[in-house]
C-alpha cells in the first residue's frame, strides 16, 4: 500500500517533468506573445487615430468589444490625404521591410508555415520587430490588412528564438505555439488560436497534433496577459436573435457555402494575380508598397465620392471591422445588399493592393470582412427569394465570416471555433460547421497560404517518418525520361539485323514487336551475347531469342513495383507500356531514373526553399557514415592481359556498366565502360586477339580509402561520374563506390537524424 507514495511509483506513473517543461516554455511564450499583442494593438490604435481621425477627417468604427486607447480630435475631411497617407505609409513600410528583413513582407502567417516545413522552425530574430513596425504603419496608414499575420510572426519568432539551441522538433513546436498564442490573444480566441496553429500547416484535413498541446498552454497565457489590458469581452458585441432552429434553413446555408467557396477562389486568384503584376514591375521593391497604398487610397476615395458616405465605405481600408459591428448592432437590413457587396469586393481589391505589392499585414481580418459582408448580402437576398425560412439574415454574417476563411485558408475546424469566440455566439455552430465543411471541400485546391503542404508526407518536419513512402506514392509516368530514344526489334529479324541495332543502342533491354508494333516479348544484352558465344546455337531470329520474362510497367504503376520487377528479373531497365490490350511501348525506365527521381523528391520535401544552414546540416549528416559503409567489394574485376572473350563473360554475369582492371598485385590499372566496348562485344573474331589492356581507360578520378564523405561527394560532383574506384595509399584496388549507394545511405542517415 505504501508503494503508491514512493518516489519510484510517482516517477513511473506520472510525467510531471514533461508537464512542467511545457508549462514553463508555454508560459514564457504566452507572456511574450501577449505583451507583443498589447504593444502591437497600442501602436496600431495610436497610428490609426492619428491618420484616419485627426488627419484624414474620417471616423472608422471599431469592434464593440475592443477598447480604443487613444481619442484624437477629429479633423476636417481632406480628400487628397485619403490617397496620400496610404501611399506614404506604403513607402515607409517598404523601406523598413526591404532594408532590414525582406522575410517580413506579405501576410506573415505564410512565412511561419514555410519556416515550419522548410526552414526547420527558424525565424531570424529581427523579423518579428520589423514585422510589428511595418504592419502597424501599413494598416494604420490605411492599407487594408489584418492583425493575424504580424502577431503570428511575432509570437512564432520568439518561439523560434527560444528553441534555437534545442533540437529541430522542439523548435518547430515552440514556433507554432508562438503563432497560436499571438492569434489567440489578439482575437480573444485562445482555443481557436491553438487549433489554428496546428491546422493551418496543411491544406488537407490534417492536424499537427504534436503542436496542439504546447500551443494551448501558450495561447491561454497570452490571452490572459492581453485581456488584462484590453478587457475580457468578445471582440464583437452582437444582438440576440441569431440562432438555428429550422432544418429547412440548411438549404439557404448550402447556397451560402457555394457562394463563399466561389468568392474565396476569386479572392485567392485576385490576390496572387495582382502579386504577379507587381512582380513584373521593374522598379525598386521599396517603391512597390507605395503603389499599393496609392491604389488602396484611390479606390477608397472613389467609393467615398461616388456613394457620398465614408462611415462604412472607409472599411475597405485599414482593418475594416466597423461594418461587421454595425451589422451586429443595427441589423443587416439597414445597410442594404449593394453597400455590403461594394465593401466585400472592394476589400478584396484593397487587400490585394496593400499586401501583394509587398506591404506587411495579415489576411484573416480582411477575410472576416469579405466573408461577413458577402454572407450578409446573400442572407438578405435569399430571405427575399424564399421568405419565412431564414431566421435572421444577420446570422449569415457570422456563418459567412467562418465559411469564407475556411475556404480561403483550408482551416475549417479552427475557423468555426474562432468566429464563435469572436462573437460569443455558439448557437450558430451547426450551420457554421455545415457551411465551413462544404465551402472547404469545394475550394480546397486553392489557398491564400501557398506554403501549406497537403499532408505530413510532404513536410520536412516528418521527413524521417514519411520519406520511405516516396517510392510508393510516385508513379512511373513522373519518373521515366519520355524523350529518351529507344529501339524496338521486329520478330522476324536475323541475328545480324539485331546486332546492327544493338550495336548503336545504349539499351540493355530490347522489346520485340510484330508488324503492327504489338509487344510480343523481349530480350536483354546478356541474351544476345550468350548466343554469339555458342556457335551451335539454333536461335536464328529475334522471335527465337525473345522470352516473356521481361519487366513491364504501366505509367500509373508506382516506383516500388518498377524497382521490384527489375530486381526480380536481374535487370536495371524495364519497359513502360500502355495498360491496354495492344501494350503500346511508351519508353524505358532505368534504375538510374528511379534513383534520380527519388533524390529530387527527397530534396523537395527536405529543403524546398533552401536556407543558409542547409550545407551545415548536410555536413553533420555526412559525418554519420564512412566510406567503409558504402564500399562495394563484390564486383568482378579483370586483368590487363585478359581477352575480349573474358570481358564479355564478365559483362553477362554483371549488372554493372563499369569494370575495374587490376594487375596481379591487385593494383588498380584502369576501367572499362560498357558503352565503350558495346560494339566490340559482337565481333567474335576479336574474342581471342583483343586484350583488356587495349580497351581500358583511365578513371576520371580515384577515391582514397580514409577520405571523408564530403571529399568523395566533391569528386563525384567534379567528375560527373556515377562510379569511382577506391584504392589505398599504395594504389591497391579495394572496391567501387557509386552515387546510388551513397544516396541510399544518405537517405537512411536523413531518416535517422531528422532532428539534427
Amino acid at each position: 500500500m505504501l508503494k503508491i507514495f514512493s518516489y519510484k511509483y510517482f516517477k513511473d506513473q506520472f510525467d510531471f517533468r514533461l508537464a512542467g517543461k511545457w508549462l514553463f516554455y508555454g508560459s514564457i511564450i504566452g507572456v511574450v506573445s501577449g505583451l507583443g499583442a498589447i504593444l502591437f494593438q497600442t501602436l496600431l490604435s495610436l497610428v490609426s487615430q492619428l491618420t484616419f481621425v485627426h488627419w484624414m477627417g474620417l471616423e472608422p468604427s471599431s469592434p464593440g468589444g475592443e477598447k480604443e486607447l487613444f481619442h484624437f480630435l477629429r479633423g476636417d475631411y481632406i480628400p487628397y490625404l485619403v490617397v496620400l497617407i496610404p501611399t506614404i505609409g506604403g513607402l515607409i513600410s517598404g523601406w523598413i521591410v526591404y532594408t532590414f528583413a525582406p522575410e517580413a513582407e506579405g501576410h506573415g502567417t505564410d512565412e511561419v508555415i514555410k519556416s515550419f516545413h522548410r526552414k526547420r522552425g527558424k525565424i531570424k530574430s529581427k523579423v518579428p520587430l520589423v514585422k510589428l513596425v511595418a504592419s502597424v504603419i501599413t494598416i494604420g496608414s490605411g492599407g487594408s490588412g489584418g492583425r493575424e499575420g504580424p502577431i503570428a510572426q511575432i509570437g512564432a519568432g520568439f518561439g523560434s528564438f527560444l528553441g534555437m539551441r534545442m533540437n529541430t522538433r522542439t523548435r518547430r513546436w515552440l514556433m507554432a505555439a508562438g503563432m497560436g498564442a499571438g492569434i489567440g490573444s489578439i482575437f480573444h480566441a485562445p482555443l481557436a488560436g491553438a487549433i489554428f496553429s496546428a491546422e493551418v500547416l496543411y491544406s488537407d484535413p490534417e492536424m499537427e497534433s504534436e503542436v496542439l498541446l504546447p500551443s494551448t498552454v501558450a495561447s491561454i497565457i497570452a490571452y490572459t496577459v492581453y485581456s488584462s489590458v484590453f478587457g475580457w469581452s468578445h471582440m464583437f458585441i452582437e444582438s440576440s436573435g441569431m440562432g438555428f432552429s429550422n432544418a429547412l434553413e440548411l438549404i439557404p446555408y448550402l447556397i451560402l457555402a457555394i457562394v463563399l467557396a466561389l468568392s474565396a477562389h476569386l479572392f485567392v486568384n485576385v490576390f496572387y494575380g495582382i502579386r504577379r503584376l507587381f512582380d513584373k514591375i521593374k522598379i525598386n521593391k521599396i517603391l512597390k508598397p507605395a503603389i499599393g497604398g496609392f491604389l488602396t487610397g484611390a479606390l477608397g476615395l472613389t467609393l467615398i465620392t461616388l456613394l457620398d458616405d465614408h462611415k462604412f465605405v472607409v472599411d475597405v481600408m485599414g482593418g475594416g471591422y466597423g461594418i461587421l459591428q454595425e451589422i451586429f448592432t443595427s441589423g443587416a437590413a439597414n445597410l442594404g445588399i449593394g453597400i455590403l457587396l461594394i465593401i466585400g469586393f472592394g476589400k478584396m481589391l484593397t487587400t490585394s493592393f496593400s499586401i501583394s505589392s509587398g506591404g506587411s499585414a495579415g489576411v484573416f481580418g480582411p477575410s472576416m470582412v469579405i466573408g461577413g459582408t458577402i454572407g450578409t448580402s446573400t442572407g438578405l437576398l435569399l430571405d427575399r427569394i424564399i421568405p419565412g425560412i431564414i431566421n435572421n439574415p444577420a446570422s449569415f454574417t457570422i456563418v459567412g465570416m467562418a465559411g469564407f476563411f475556411a475556404a480561403v485558408a483550408n482551416t475549417p475546424l479552427s475557423t468555426i471555433i474562432m468566429v464563435s469566440e469572436l462573437t460569443g455566439n455558439y448557437e450558430l455552430l451547426l450551420p457554421s460547421m455545415w457551411v465551413c465543411t462544404i465551402a472547404y471541400f469545394i475550394s480546397r485546391k486553392s489557398s491564400i497560404y501557398k506554403s501549406q503542404v497537403p499532408n505530413p508526407n510532404y513536410s520536412q518536419a516528418h521527413f524521417g517518418r514519411y520519406a520511405p513512402d516516396i517510392i510508393d506514392v510516385t508513379q512511373v509516368k513522373d519518373c521515366y525520361l519520355k524523350t529518351r530514344k529507344f529501339s524496338t526489334i521486329k520478330a522476324d529479324w536475323t541475328i545480324k539485323e539485331i546486332l546492327s541495332v544493338v550495336d548503336r543502342s545504349r539499351q540493355r533491354i530490347f522489346p520485340v514487336v510484330d508488324e503492327n508494333n504489338k509487344l510480343l516479348g523481349g530480350f536483354n544484352l546478356g541474351d544476345i551475347t550468350s548466343v554469339l558465344q555458342d556457335p551451335e546455337s539454333k536461335i536464328k531470329t529475334s522471335k527465337d531469342l525473345m522470352h516473356s520474362q521481361i519487366p513491364l510497367v504501366s505509367p500509373e504503376d508506382n516506383l516500388a513495383k518498377a524497382n521490384k520487377l527489375m530486381t526480380d528479373n536481374l535487370m536495371d531497365e524495364a519497359l513502360v507500356v500502355e495498360d491496354s490490350p495492344d501494350s503500346k511501348i511508351l519508353g524505358i525506365i532505368t534504375s538510374s531514373d528511379i534513383v534520380l527521381t527519388y533524390n529530387r523528391k527527397l530534396s523537395d520535401i527536405k529543403y524546398g526553399d533552401e536556407d543558409e544552414d542547409t550545407s551545415l546540416y548536410d555536413q553533420k549528416l555526412l559525418k554519420t557514415f564512412s566510406l567503409k559503409k558504402v564500399l562495394e567489394t563484390d564486383l568482378l574485376t579483370l586483368k590487363p592481359d585478359d581477352m575480349l572473350k573474358d570481358l564479355v563473360n564478365v559483362i553477362i554475369q554483371s549488372k554493372r556498366n563499369i569494370f575495374p582492371v587490376v594487375d596481379e598485385n591487385q593494383k588498380f590499372q584502369g576501367i572499362i565502360l560498357l558503352n565503350d566496348v558495346r560494339s566490340l562485344m559482337f565481333d567474335t573474331s576479336q574474342y581471342e586477339t583483343l586484350a583488356v589492356e587495349e580497351l581500358m581507360t583511365r578513371s576520371p578520378d580515384k577515391v582514397y580509402y580514409g577520405e571523408s564523405m564530403k571529399e568523395v561527394i566533391d569528386k563525384f560532383e567534379n567528375t560527373g561520374a556515377w562510379n569511382l574506384p577506391v584504392v589505398n595509399k599504395s594504389g591497391k584496388y579495394l572496391g567501387l563506390v557509386s552515387k546510388s549507394r551513397i544516396f541510399s545511405f544518405y537517405r537512411n542517415a536523413l531518416i535517422r537524424h531528422t532532428d539534427i
